[in-house]
């Protein structure tokens, strides 16, 4: 990979992830495409990926962080968001092999995501025990986390409401 190409394209990026966070969505994937065509790098897939995501095109954004892993499989992000978009299509068996692989990969700043992605898997699942510990691994990894401490508390309340009701 060329040093030079590489930086020039993941300034595109940066370019394009400030507009995807202003909402701009149709605007950041043209930049991130653009990036791509200067140096396909895992973070231009990956972050198109989730901007495909806005817009509910889960296949694409699913392809892309295919993508990302072939370029780069140490980088976390993708598998995460793999696991995410799996959760928002309604399946959280498929989810959860992609986030266990987030959690595994070496190159990945927030693992407090695939945790609570987990979490998310295993509370639609049925599983609150392990949402419960998942919950409490997103908290450990970010203490600052609020969906997870919202997450953490209303998984106990059905517990402690399943606990409480009468056997029949």
């Amino acid at each position: 990979m060329n040093e030079e190409k590489r930086h020039e394209a993941m300034e595109v990026v940066g370019k394009a992830y400030q507009l995807h966070m202003k909402g701009e969505v149709d605007q950041a994937i043209e930049l991130y495409t653009e990036s791509l065509e200067i140096e396909p790098t895992a973070e231009a897939y990956t972050f198109r990926g989730w901007a495909q995501s806005c817009n509910h095109d889960f296949d694409e954004a699913i392809a892309d962080c295919h993508r990302a892993i072939d370029i780069d499989p140490e980088f976390g992000n993708p598998y995460n968001d793999i696991g995410a978009y799996y959760l928002e299509l309604g399946q959280p068996d498929d989810a959860i092999p992609w986030l266990r692989m987030a959690l595994k990969a070496k190159r990945y700043e927030s693992y407090c995501f695939p945790q609570f992605n987990l979490g998310r898997a295993y509370e639609g699942l049925g599983q609150l025990d392990k949402a419960l510990e998942r919950y409490r691994s997103a908290l450990n990894e970010d203490p600052r986390y609020v969906q997870a401490a919202k997450a953490l508390e209303r998984v106990k309340q059905k517990l402690e409401a399943a606990n409480s009701m009468p056997m029949a």
